[in-house]
């Protein structure tokens, strides 16, 4: 008889008091070891130790933290903001070095491997590119001939790809590829639907898509290689692959509270729950050992012991709901293991759920 799988049983890391937007994992640095950096609708974005610590929150936007990103060294962190900026961090000291004005609110960012440049995309439908050995100067905008924007929506993500090369997603159903020399459009990609999430995996040097009810992956370059593309019987919110084993991949999605993990065929190998809200983003771990989810958890609080009835919440914190109550989402982040069982961090090693 064979003994029982042993449960995955995840680590909660905790702070956030909104819905968490996006996780990111630095590199595997020199001391074997790397950072989660979390962005959240608290405006607050953290950083943490591989095991799940704490390390410290970057304090200065105004409004809610939609990405945020670490440099290949970690030394520096890069965040987009609904306050209409975009921030550099020193990730040292926790102090901002640059703040990057907008006329809109900005989704999504990315910092150049030499850490000398930085993307920008959002609401504007535009991307832009900031010289850090410049800060004061203007940035320049990738556009297509003739056109006024980047793309014909919302740009809901930006990666950096090798020294030259960026990546955008939008709305519009398009990926487009830009070499950042020239400021040039290299070549482009459509999906039937808009975009909802791109990730950059750079163990597999794939871009990791979601739209729709499809997940896809995508060589980073357009150098010629196949994209593999499945359909699943949801719409995942976002989707990260395994960095070294490449044979399964997990997502997250904003209809339920489960993080999925599926095999490179589609098939669902786990389900796992823990969340008590929707799902929003997911990502594994460069050495493939854990990946992190983030949610937002409803609660329902009375309005008696909350807010006026009658006034609306200035920050769109709170949304009103009949039988006088209130609907809030406070934020978690789960780390779950790949391999149940398995002495890794925080988790002591257990067999046959003992």
């Amino acid at each position: 008889m064979s003994a029982p799988a042993v449960k995955s049983t995840p680590l909660v890391a905790p702070g956030h008091t909104r819905p968490v937007t996006h996780l990111s994992f630095s590199p595997i640095l020199d001391d074997g070891t790397y950072l989660l950096i979390s962005s959240c609708k608290d405006g607050n974005p953290m950083l943490r130790e591989w095991t799940g610590d704490w390390i410290g929150t970057f304090l200065g936007h105004k409004g809610a933290v939609w990405c945020t990103k670490l440099s290949p060294d970690s030394s520096r962190a890069v965040s987009a903001s609904a306050d209409f900026t975009a921030k550099v961090w020193d990730t040292y000291s926790g102090e901002v070095l640059h703040s990057f004005p907008h006329n809109h609110i900005v989704r999504t960012v990315a910092i150049s491997p030499s850490a000398t440049h930085v993307l920008t995309g959002g609401q504007e439908k535009l991307v832009r590119i900031f010289d850090l050995s410049r800060p004061d100067g203007q940035p320049d905008v990738l556009l297509t001939d003739g056109a006024t924007t980047s793309h014909d929506g919302t740009v809901k993500s930006v990666v950096w790809v090798g020294e030259h090369t960026g990546v955008s997603a939008g709305e519009d159903g398009q990926i487009k590829w830009w070499d950042l020399r020239t400021r040039q459009l290299t070549t482009s990609l459509s999906f039937p639907g808009p975009i909802t999430s791109m990730e950059l995996s750079p163990q597999t040097n794939l871009l990791v898509v979601t739209s729709g009810k499809t997940v896809a992956f995508i060589p980073a370059l357009p150098t010629g290689g196949s994209t593999h593309t499945l359909t699943l019987p949801y719409a995942p919110s976002s989707a990260s692959i395994h960095p070294t084993l490449k044979d399964r991949f997990v997502t997250g999605s904003t209809t339920d509270e489960w993080v999925r993990v599926h095999g490179m065929d589609g098939e669902e190998r786990e389900v796992l729950k823990g969340h008590h809200g929707p799902v929003h983003c997911v990502e594994f771990s460069p050495d493939g050992e854990m990946f992190a989810s983030g949610s937002g958890a409803w609660l329902f609080i009375p309005f008696a012991t909350a807010i006026d009835a009658d006034v609306c919440c200035p920050t769109s914190i709170c949304i009103l709901h009949r039988y006088g109550m209130i609907r809030s989402e406070d934020g978690t982040i789960r780390l779950w293991q790949t391999n149940p069982g398995k002495s890794y961090g925080l988790w002591i090693g257990q067999s046959n759920g003992s």
